[in-house]
């Protein structure tokens, strides 16, 4: 199973929505996918059309009261199933002050349940697994980014967006080497894309830039990259959510339908390429 985590502590920068429609991208793609939905607020969990605590567990049962993770799964769509968030999950630090390993504990959840490939197991398997964090680097994003392999960053192509890339980069390499030395950044996602503006294309090239020199110095990110998929500006992608549907359900042929879909054949390709280097090198 691939495991994703979708990050970035700056809010209103395409989080959820990447989140959200690259799940239901893969999903109809025919990849068995389970959203999990970190944050407080729920917004994928509305995205996707689950009402918030209209279901019997959720995100919050799972990190802080003990419930197993296959016992909050809601079926979205035979290829898609959501971990609800609550937003109980606000005061998550304070139930868990104290508690050793709190940053692991929805490792240890991903790890217990058979569907998520820990345990031997005669049915279906998730093949994805995509986290839509909060925006935040708390001990929610902590434990997502210990129970993932990777770890995707939507950037709008602003400065401001940009100059927070190296604080979140650090939490990254930080938790790679104390708490999940699996972790690795899969690359950066340009969102909000206005193609006609120098600023879009300028920080795009320094991005680029940024990585190829930090190759050989940053083992946990230096190999990320930016995706050619560029997520462009388009309104259809703000008002989906309030109709509690992924844009390939509410406006399949607009432009964000063209661009997460585009996104999503290039995440899974990526895991192709994986899978074949690593029989190579065997």
């Amino acid at each position: 199973m691939r495991s994703i985590a979708v990050a970035n502590q700056k809010g209103g920068v395409g989080k959820t929505t990447t989140s959200v429609n690259l799940a239901v991208a893969l999903a109809r793609a025919g990849r068995r996918v389970c959203l999990l939905d970190l944050d407080p607020q729920a917004h994928a969990t509305l995205h996707v059309g689950v009402p918030q605590g209209g279901t019997g567990a959720s995100a919050y049962d799972v990190i802080a009261g003990g419930r197993p993770l296959g016992e909050a799964l809601v079926e979205v769509s035979e290829t898609l199933s959501v971990v609800p968030s609550h937003i109980d999950l606000s005061a998550v630090e304070m139930a868990l002050a104290g508690r050793a390993g709190r940053e692991s504990i929805l490792r240890e959840r991903v790890a217990a349940d058979p569907r998520f490939g820990g345990q031997p197991h005669d049915g279906p398997r998730f093949e994805y697994l995509i986290v839509d964090c909060p925006p935040s680097l708390g001990l929610l994003s902590l434990n997502a980014m210990s129970a993932v392999q990777e770890v995707l960053l939507p950037l709008q192509p602003h400065f401001l967006a940009l100059h927070g890339l190296s604080k979140l980069l650090e939490t990254l390499e930080l938790v790679a080497e104390r708490v999940n030395p699996r972790l690795r950044l899969l690359g950066i996602v340009l969102c909000m894309y206005e193609a006609g503006t120098r600023l879009a294309t300028e920080i795009g090239r320094d991005v680029e830039a940024f990585f190829t020199a930090s190759r050989e110095s940053h083992p946990a990110w230096g190999s990320g990259r930016l995706f050619n998929t560029r997520i462009r500006r388009n309104i259809r992608l703000a008002e989906a959510p309030s109709f509690g549907q992924s844009i390939f359900d509410y406006a399949a042929s607009s432009h964000g339908a063209e661009d997460y879909a585009a996104l999503a054949a290039e995440v899974d390709q990526a895991a192709a390429d994986s899978r074949l280097t690593a029989r190579l090198v065997a």
